[in-house]
């Protein structure tokens, strides 16, 4: 059961099982606004004044949240909120921002499908500007040498893995939920991403011969009955968890000395998008479908430029050997 089944007032509640049933937001992501919701509205109460002085910010209950002080809200309140967020909870901009798309979600879900409200108090409330950073990746010979550092017991399986995130841009829980049934004869696999959408990849010829390798020696006695399908099983013969894999992804990267660089299980997402967008000429568009993102704007960090090629982009200027008259 979720938190938000007890806790939560009835319209917070009706909104978040809309966010999961109709909309297909992950429990995590689902948590996530509950959780953002709560700060919002604990904050509205002791605008409000509807709360004692010694009552804990973090015990401030939200089952009481009704209409009527969801109508008091004003645009002012918001960025009154936003300010709170960086001065005293000193949340950064990509968590602002996020508190900032969970609450103006809610108030849409309540003016434009509940019918409750007349008007959207907060329609107008803008999104931190966010920092753009480019996603850390892996290059092209720290990417063979991780696949050449797999050994050991489980090295088929281990490098099956290392080998779909590197080619596919798979999520981790995406490789983790795969089944060798959802690799196909015609040589694509089915993947079910965020919200339970499924998306159609091509493997590549890397990613089927590593895929054979393993189902050489993949275990068929003894694996539980749910887990007969899982494509990739642990060594108790379970279908391995996140956390197994993440292990398995760290030691390969500590094993070639980038263990402390900030590198981890999703960076070798960014190291696929990435390799597939610098060195295959691939099309934005084809990437978004690859990587299972919704707008197109996400993917387009994958468009950043090496310095090589920026400095090429500069050679090729026809005026970049121009030189003063004397």
């Amino acid at each position: 059961m979720n938190n938000f089944s007890i806790e939560a007032s009835p319209l917070i509640r009706d909104y978040l099982y809309y966010l999961q049933t109709v909309k297909g937001k992950s429990p995590k992501t689902v948590d996530e606004y509950y959780s953002d919701l709560k700060i919002f509205f604990r904050f509205i109460k002791i605008r409000r004044s509807v709360v004692s002085d010694d009552v804990p910010f973090s015990s401030i209950p939200v089952d009481d949240i009704d209409i009527e002080l969801i109508r008091s809200v004003t645009l002012t309140d918001a960025y009154e909120f936003m300010n709170f967020l960086l001065r005293e909870r000193h949340n950064d901009a990509s968590t602002r921002a996020r508190k900032t798309s969970s609450i103006k979600g809610f108030f849409n879900y309540l003016t434009v499908k509940k019918h409750l409200l007349d008007n959207d108090p907060i329609k107008e409330l803008e999104r931190p500007k966010e920092k753009k950073t480019l996603p850390k990746y892996l290059t092209l010979e720290q990417s063979i040498a991780l696949l050449n550092a797999v050994d050991g017991k489980f090295k088929e399986r281990d490098y099956c893995i290392l080998t779909f995130f590197l080619n596919c841009g798979m999520r981790l829980s995406e490789l983790v939920g795969l089944n060798y049934t959802d690799i196909r004869p015609d040589n694509t696999a089915r993947i079910v991403g965020k919200g339970n959408k499924e998306r159609i990849i091509y493997l590549n010829s890397a990613c089927l011969d590593a895929f054979h390798d393993y189902m050489q020696v993949r275990p068929t006695d003894g694996v539980r009955q749910k887990d007969k399908n899982a494509l990739f099983l642990s060594a108790q013969k379970k279908r391995i968890s996140r956390e197994s894999v993440q292990k398995i992804v760290y030691k390969y990267l500590e094993k070639i000395g980038l263990d402390s660089q900030g590198y981890s299980v999703h960076k070798l997402r960014h190291t696929a998008a990435t390799l597939m967008y610098q060195n295959g000429n691939v099309d934005i568009r084809v990437l978004k479908e690859i990587l299972g993102h919704e707008n197109l704007g996400t993917t387009e960090i994958y468009t950043h430029l090496n310095t090589s090629q920026m400095e090429q982009a500069a050679k090729s200027n026809p005026l970049s050997n121009m030189k003063m008259k004397k």
